[in-house]
């Protein structure tokens, strides 16, 4: 009994670590690139910059995280559903058996 409680609390702990999301890692970006050309006298010089990134819209940011939010819930509510239920038949099959 002792074997299958800890390989139960196992189970939901791998299944909470697997499930988790990971750190969010801000990528890293290369610093602007600037070219010169020193033997020609009338050669242009050249400038290239990157682009600061993608701008994220508050109120889409907001939205996904409500949704991603909404879904934890439901699997959170699910995963205490069965819990009930496991614990529950667990309760009436220890009853019947010390009924016979």
């Amino acid at each position: 009994m002792a074997i299958l409680r800890a390989l139960v609390v196992a189970g939901l702990l791998g299944a909470v670590l697997f499930t988790a999301s990971p750190a969010q890692a801000s990528p890293v970006r290369p610093a602007a690139v600037t070219v010169t050309v020193a033997h020609a006298g009338a050669a242009p010089v050249l400038t290239q910059t990157q682009a600061p990134g993608p701008v994220l819209d508050p109120a889409q940011t907001d939205k996904a995280n409500a949704e991603k939010t909404k879904t934890k819930l439901i699997a959170g509510l699910v995963a205490v559903v069965l819990l009930g239920i496991v614990v529950w038949g667990r309760r009436i099959r220890s009853k019947k058996a010390k009924g016979s």
